[in-house]
């Protein structure tokens, strides 16, 4: 048994950043999968917020994906997965700042909101989150592939899950990254191919059908509950 156990759900794309990560980091792991439509009681006992992913090792256990993925990288710093000064690490948790709070709640809520008139509101702020990436992320001089240019990065690792899914908003809410954001593209697109996102990938259609009931607003689960508040 490995010392470090990911404890995650396949659909989970919050669970897929620590498992992207750890892949990256060529770790050895164990995988625990809990149904997130019927958590077991010894899950609701080490997850204070009832959510995936937990990380434990050895007798440490971290929550939240953020954290648990920083942690990694410090803890385990080769290969290192963010700059190397103070300057550019702020910049990186700016940027993975900007996914959990302003991209992935507006992800999530135009799926959830029902009411046409507020439902393109929310999609009118998602256009612009990827209008802002493409522009504000993205030097002129950006070389690509990755975030960072050449090095990928947590940055990389945080967005590009809910970027995996963008199938599920084309097909519930007809939103696509926009066609001038041509180098959010071409990161999407090289991430794609990413071994660590290869090998946890899913296909449209099992994202298509797992946000089914956020598009039908029946989701009931801790993330669906959270981003309706």
């Amino acid at each position: 048994m490995h010392s470090l156990k990911l404890i995650q759900s396949e659909v989970c794309p919050y669970a897929q950043r620590t498992h992207m990560c750890l892949l990256e980091k060529s770790l050895d792991f164990d995988r625990v999968e809990v149904d997130l439509a019927n958590k077991p009681a010894w899950f609701e006992a080490i997850s204070p917020y009832g959510k995936v992913p937990v990380l434990e090792d050895g007798e440490i256990r971290i929550h939240e994906s953020s954290v648990i993925n920083e942690y990694l990288d410090e803890v385990y710093p080769h290969p290192p997965l963010m700059p190397a000064r103070a300057a550019g690490r702020a910049v990186a948790r700016i940027w993975i700042d900007f996914d959990n709070a302003r991209f992935v709640p507006a992800f999530y809520r135009v799926l959830l909101e029902q009411d046409s008139r507020k439902q393109q509101q929310i999609v009118d702020q998602l256009v612009g989150h990827l209008v802002y990436m493409e522009e504000a992320g993205f030097t002129k001089h950006w070389k690509g592939p990755y975030w960072f240019d050449g090095d990928i990065s947590l940055v990389d690792l945080t967005l590009y899950p809910h970027f995996e899914r963008m199938a599920v908003l084309q097909t519930y809410r007809n939103i696509s990254i926009p066609p001038d954001c041509h180098k959010l593209m071409e990161w999407c697109a090289a991430m794609k191919e990413r071994p660590s996102a290869r090998l946890t990938a899913h296909d449209d259609d099992y994202h298509i059908e797992s946000y089914r009931h956020y598009a039908d607003g029946t989701a009931s689960g801790t993330t669906a509950r959270d981003m309706r508040q």
